[in-house]
Order: structure tokens, then C-alpha cells, then sequence
């Protein structure tokens, strides 16, 4: 159900308690932002830990500190395709007088068997390849003239070199193309910290010192359904009194934006019924769901009907513009899920997701950054907002320049002022006016 109340000023006032038709009626409490919010991410918590296959672990958060359990690289090895060698016998080589060595042997990657180096002798290295005894370092496949007689010296001596030998043309250090055992990563040393998100070069890590699984806090598994009747999916005509289901699409792209697995599911109809029979067939699925829709005042309240049929959801009005009504609490067996019920309108929705959906998301990671940045900034224009409400306008924010910008109206259905926009300007509840470059919080959103 998209339709709200929350921007209509006659239905505000019935809210508050203004034209209560039973005045002896005690108002609903209003709930500031932060309030409300304490409360959702008092009751949510990191996601217990498991063991996870490498792959299947991106995107998660480390619940333990990994140790390496042998060095990195676990041998010494050729960082260039040439020749392992003994650096006394390359001492005051040039291209016209090289050092000529004799070639003992191949040495592959992955090989096993080395051959010795022993003075004025060298073996073929690749890259990757183990250094065999007696050499000090690795002569370049460039610095020599690849052992074919065809190269720089043979035409400085005037004549063929045998296969078996191959001519150095300048001196090599010791050390020289030699990857260390233990240059990277010693045995026994932390590599990756608790609490690290794992990303691409992680999980290299772990598999390069040999972990093939690690113990993660899971990404969670938010489920995003979308209620009213009046919903289409897009590519479907759009009859009188539809809309496109829009939300559906920008609360599944956030929740996977903040790291869940997000799963969308279609408009739900204005029916009881079928809404129930979609929520006890996502719960098996979900660590978290996610509506719009429904919660606001109006005549048809299927949507708290429903949760409300559960227990433990509670619906409440925030002392914020947009994004008033709001439902957060438990449904399904045992402890339940947890459920966060947004508004229909869908700039009220993705704003509420922002502000509390995001740091559940990010809560239940295990993330140390649950919340959004938060930066100050000169608004070149003047700002007005309702008294008693924190107001969310959306803006573009310069960084360089330490000014934002409000982009679009007040209206909660702006989407298109939404999709050019960077962050939220903020007016305390206490604000109804500032003046033209004043200083405002801003919420960045990120890229």
C-alpha cells in the first residue's frame, strides 16, 4: 500500500491528538528518530558465526583472527624467468667479456628435484620456480644471451656458444630476482584481524596460506516485499489508480548495497490472506524482512492487521518528515524475525531504510560502521521545516567546496529527486528556519 498520510497536514493533526474525535483519548506516544532507533538495534545483534567454504565467505565479516600456519612463499623461488647462479662468477661481467657458465639442468615450477650449483655453473629457472643449492641469485633471461649463442656476446665474441653454456653479460647481486621464504607472510604471524570484511584480496590471502574454510559472521538474509493493491511490476500496463512497484527495487538494491543477500518479492495485494500465506513462506529464508507499505493511517489496514496478528509488532509515529509512521518487532515462531514495516511513499522508504533498516543490516554483519558518515556543511540557501519534526531533504553535497545543496521539494514521492542525490541535509526537531548559508549535518549515502 503506497498511500500515506504522513504528509497531510489534516490527517497529521488527527494523529497528534488535534481532532481526535474522542478527546477523553490519551495521544499515541510520538517517537523521536533516536529513540526509535536505540530501540531496533536493542533488539537486533551480529548473526552467530559458522564455517564457510572460501567463496561462498565474501562479503563477510572474520569472527576469529587467522594465523598463518607456514611462511609465505614456503621456499625461496625466481621472481623472473633465467638463470640461478653463484654472483662471485658474474664479478666485472660486461657484453663484450660475459661470464660463461655451464648449464646443469631445467628448473620448473612445482619441480622437486634441484640440481646443485657449484662454481662457474647455473641452471635454467622459471618463474615461480624453487632456487636449487648453491645459488645466490637469478640472473634475468635479458641479462644474458639466453644460452643460444645468438645473443649480444655471441656477436661481441665473433662467434657460436654451445647449448650447454650460457654467457652473463653484466654482474648479478646476491639475492638478485630471489623471493625470501617468509618475505610475505612469517609462520605464526596474524595475517587477517577479526572483524575484517573479505573481499577479493582476502580471500587470496586465505587460500595462498592454505585455509579452505574460516569462520565468518553470515551475511544476513533480508527478505523485501511491497504492499497494495494498486501495484504493477514494471513492463506491465499501468492501469487507473496503479503505480509501479518501485520500492520493491530500491530496498533490495540497499539491503545488498549494505552486504545482505536480499531477496525481492512482487506486490503483495490488499488481502490478508495472501499476505500471510507470502510472509510464512519467506520466514524460512529470512534473517530479516523488510515492507512498505500500509502503516500509515488510512482506511485500510490490512498490513498491521496482519503483523499485528503475530504480536510483538508495534506500530508508532516518528517525530521525522518524511518517514512518520513506522512498525518494527517479531513474527514467526520461537524468538520470531525481525521485521521493520517502512512507509509506502517511496522517498519516506528509503529514507527510513537508511536510517534504520542499514544499521540492522549492518549490526547483524557484525560491522564496526553500522552507521552512515555524517559530515558538516553550508547549505547556500535558506531551509524551512515543520516544527517538532527532524527533516530529511535530500541534496548533492561538494565536497571540495564544504557546500550542499537541496535537490528536489519536500514531496515523498520525488523519486526522481531521489536518484540525484548524494545525501540527507538534516533540520532538528527544533529548527524551523536557517538562514541561507548555515551550517547543516549531512548524511552521505555513499557512491
Amino acid at each position: 500500500m503506497t498511500g500515506s498520510t504522513e504528509n497531510d497536514p489534516t490527517a497529521a493533526a488527527c494523529c497528534d491528538g488535534a481532532a481526535d474525535p474522542a478527546p477523553a483519548a490519551r495521544p499515541a506516544r510520538l517517537w523521536s528518530v533516536d529513540e526509535h532507533l536505540a530501540d531496533v538495534l536493542a533488539a537486533v545483534g551480529p548473526l552467530p558465526a559458522i564455517e564457510l567454504q572460501l567463496l561462498d565467505a565474501q562479503g563477510c565479516r572474520l569472527d576469529e583472527d587467522v594465523l598463518a600456519d607456514g611462511d609465505l612463499p614456503p621456499f625461496d623461488n625466481s621472481s623472473m624467468d633465467g638463470y640461478a647462479l653463484r654472483t662471485a662468477d658474474t664479478a666485472g661481467a660486461t657484453t663484450a667479456y660475459p661470464s660463461v657458465l655451464s648449464v646443469v639442468g631445467d628448473i620448473a615450477a612445482g619441480a622437486a628435484e634441484l640440481p646443485k650449483v657449484g662454481p662457474g655453473q647455473a641452471a635454467r629457472i622459471m618463474t615461480g620456480a624453487p632456487v636449487p643449492p648453491g645459488a645466490q641469485a637469478v640472473a634475468p633471461v635479458e641479462w644474458t644471451d639466453g644460452g643460444s649463442g645468438t645473443g649480444q656476446a655471441a656477436d661481441a665474441m665473433g662467434a657460436p656458444v654451445e647449448d650447454e653454456e650460457v654467457r652473463v653479460l653484466r654482474p648479478v647481486s646476491e639475492g638478485a630476482h630471489i623471493r625470501r621464504r617468509g618475505s610475505d607472510v612469517t609462520a605464526g604471524a596474524r595475517v587477517l584481524e577479526a572483524g575484517t570484511r573479505l573481499g577479493p584480496t582476502q580471500l587470496g590471502l586465505l587460500a595462498a596460506i592454505g585455509r579452505a574454510t574460516v569462520k565468518v559472521r553470515p551475511r544476513p538474509r533480508v527478505v523485501v516485499l511491497s504492499t497494495g493493491s494498486e501495484l504493477v511490476q514494471p513492463g506491465e500496463p499501468v492501469g487507473p489508480g496503479q503505480i509501479a512497484d518501485s520500492n520493491s527495487f530500491t530496498l533490495t538494491a540497499a539491503a545488498l548495497d549494505a552486504g545482505a543477500i536480499a531477496y525481492r518479492v512482487g506486490g503483495v495485494p490488499d488481502d490478508a490472506a495472501r499476505l500471510r500465506a507470502v510472509l510464512e513462506d519467506q520466514l524460512g529464508r529470512a534473517d530479516l524482512i523488510v515492507t512498505s507499505g500500509g502503516v500509515s493511517v488510512g482506511a485500510y489496514d490490512v498490513v498491521k492487521e496482519v503483523f499485528e496478528s503475530y504480536g510483538g509488532v508495534d506500530f508508532r509515529r516518528l517525530r521525522m518528515q518524511p518517514g512518520k509512521p513506522q512498525g518494527f518487532g517479531r513474527i514467526g515462531a520461537g524468538a520470531g524475525v525481525p521485521l521493520l514495516a517502512l512507509p509506502g511513499n517511496p522517498v519516506s522508504a528509503y529514507i527510513s531504510f537508511e536510517l534504520f533498516v542499514r544499521p540492522v543490516i549492518r549490526t547483524m554483519l557484525g560491522a564496526a560502521d553500522v552507521h552512515r558518515p555524517v559530515v558538516r556543511a553550508l547549505c547556500p540557501v535558506a531551509l524551512r521545516s515543520p516544527a517538532g519534526r527532524r527533516q530529511f531533504l535530500r541534496g548533492r553535497y561538494a565536497a571540495a567546496d564544504g557546500l550542499v545543496e537541496p535537490v528536489g521539494g519536500e514531496g515523498s514521492h520525488l523519486v526522481g529527486a531521489l536518484a540525484r542525490s548524494d545525501c540527507l541535509i538534516t533540520v532538528p526537531e527544533d529548527v524551523t528556519e536557517l538562514p541561507a548559508g548555515s551550517e547543516v549535518d549531512v548524511v552521505l549515502l555513499g557512491g
